[in-house]
């Protein structure tokens, strides 16, 4: 498989996000812990991925929150809203990346 840049992971980790937040709104906890696992993939190639200054601030607080996210996952609307955030911050960031 062909390597995704830091802007390709970006944008995946991004719609992922948005989909992680349906799931926990909509009760889905099998889908949602089968795209966290997919999404920690991209974050592991993102975190290895050569990136540039100005993201390396944004995807460091990113890890933070995704990390206490993934350790904590609750199919309640607090959650769901906290990866729609990210899913828009990384969307808008990633030509940065």
């Amino acid at each position: 498989m062909e390597k995704l840049s830091a802007q390709e992971l970006t944008l995946h980790i991004a719609v992922n996000l948005g989909r992680l937040g349906r799931f926990a709104l909509e009760g889905k906890e099998a889908r949602l812990k089968q795209f966290l696992a997919e999404t920690e993939e991209f974050v592991q190639q993102l975190a290895l991925a050569p990136k540039s200054s100005l993201f390396q601030e944004t995807f460091d607080f990113f890890l933070k929150t995704f990390n206490r996210l993934k350790s904590n996952i609750r199919l309640d609307s607090d959650w769901a809203e906290e990866s729609y955030t990210w899913a828009n911050i990384l969307t808008h960031r990633a030509k940065l990346a």
